[in-house]
């Protein structure tokens, strides 16, 4: 940021944007900033879509523009038929008895997560996250006023360091973050690992005299690979909140509809006061609650879902041209990612693959500077381009 308007801006949007600046330079200002957009380029760095919306989702939200009484396009907060259509289909999903006033309907995951934060944290407490991690967790908090403490995934598999997050506990830890299905790794963290985590925060939080929440970050649930199971640290840890979005299954980002669960598991002293606080919490944050046609269209939208058939071919495709032309990948077991390590300097093999309009994620941004990151949302002519070029690549 230019010296000479620092002073017009206050701290923590100066700390977001230090911490978001990697992204938004690789966004606008990087090789690839410059090609983004071009038809002939294979991009494989954010999840978005490179082929046209799903039929269903069209349908959905054409049906509910069309206006059925007056208030149709009143304000919105959560709405009672939404909020009952969720308990009674995330219930059995998850294998918890939700309420519908469990639910807090949000303008996607991004929403959730900042309600989440103003819900439970003071200025000053701290939040842990795992690395590598969704590069928006460390501006997010810097804007809420809170302190990020990144902890390192457990190598070669990535999965959660249990003794690494209990290290990173102070008197000042009130929330550790739980992406799972995880970006960009694609784990999926099993029942035996989350319950070592809630026992091991159970410990902490007694010690501590203060509760230390979880905040399940779980966008990417519903996109599993080879029929895996999946279990929410709600089912596990009573003290839980999950954020969700449907952005990532519809694979329409820019249709903000997600919500702010509470896990039905936790004491109702401290889940009611959780629910009286959430609607003051979303109007102060700038009513962040879906749109009236996304609350309308949230029934017809539920069963959706981008080509998973499709999302595995493009795995299979993309895992066999890397592993024989000599890169380490991690066998996804869900989200529409796959996580890789450069065999070699990741700069130079990252401008070799740009050089021939490839285009995948650096590790820098994602917290693992020896890695990189594909997404498995581009088009099938994408991958055909790319198949061939990582060999080569590699110099």
């Amino acid at each position: 940021m230019h010296k000479a308007l620092t002073w017009a801006v206050s701290k923590r949007a100066r700390a977001a944007g230090d911490s978001f600046a990697k992204v938004a330079d690789f966004y606008f200002n990087s090789r690839y900033g410059e090609k983004r957009g071009d038809a002939g380029i294979s991009d494989f760095t954010f999840g978005n879509p490179h082929e046209m919306p799903l039929k269903g989702l069209v349908d959905g939200l054409r049906q509910a523009a069309l206006p059925e009484d007056k208030n149709w396009f009143a304000y919105k907060s959560s709405e009672p038929e939404p909020l009952q259509f969720l308990a009674d289909h995330v219930g059995p999903e998850l294998g918890l008895d939700f309420a519908p006033e469990d639910f807090a309907l949000t303008s996607g995951a991004f929403a959730a997560i900042m309600v989440a934060f103003r819900l439970l944290l003071d200025v000053g407490d701290e939040v842990i996250y795992c690395e590598p991690a969704w590069f928006c967790y460390e501006p997010m908090l810097r804007v809420a006023d809170a302190v990020p403490v990144p902890v390192p995934l457990k190598g070669p598999a990535f999965d959660l360091d249990i003794d690494a997050i209990e290290a990173a506990i102070t008197p000042n830890t009130r929330l550790v973050i739980v992406n799972t299905p995880h970006n960009p790794t694609g784990r999926i963290y099993d029942r035996a690992t989350l319950q070592q985590l809630a026992d091991m925060l159970d410990r902490a939080s007694a010690r501590l005299g203060r509760r230390i929440f979880i905040l399940s970050d779980e966008p990417y649930r519903r996109l599993r690979f080879d029929g895996r199971d999946f279990v929410s640290p709600a089912a596990v840890y009573p003290w839980t909140l999950i954020d969700y979005s449907y952005g990532k299954v519809l694979l329409a980002p820019g249709q903000r509809l997600g919500y702010l669960a509470l896990s039905p598991l936790m004491p109702e002293t401290d889940r009611q006061a959780l629910r009286d606080a959430l609607f003051p919490v979303q109007m102060a944050l700038g009513w962040c609650f879906p749109n009236a046609i996304m609350q309308h269209a949230i029934a017809d939208l539920e069963n959706l879902s981008i080509d998973r058939a499709a999302l595995a071919r493009r795995r299979d495709a993309l895992l066999g041209e890397l592993r024989g032309a000599g890169y380490e990948v991690l066998d996804p077991e869900g989200t529409f990612y796959l996580w890789g390590r450069w065999p070699g300097d990741p700069e130079a093999i990252w401008n070799r693959l740009a050089d021939r309009d490839v285009y995948v994620m650096p590790g820098t941004i994602l917290g693992a500077p020896g890695h990189f990151r594909i997404s498995l949302t581009a088009s099938d002519q994408m991958v055909e381009r790319a198949l061939g070029t990582f060999r080569p690549a590699r110099g």
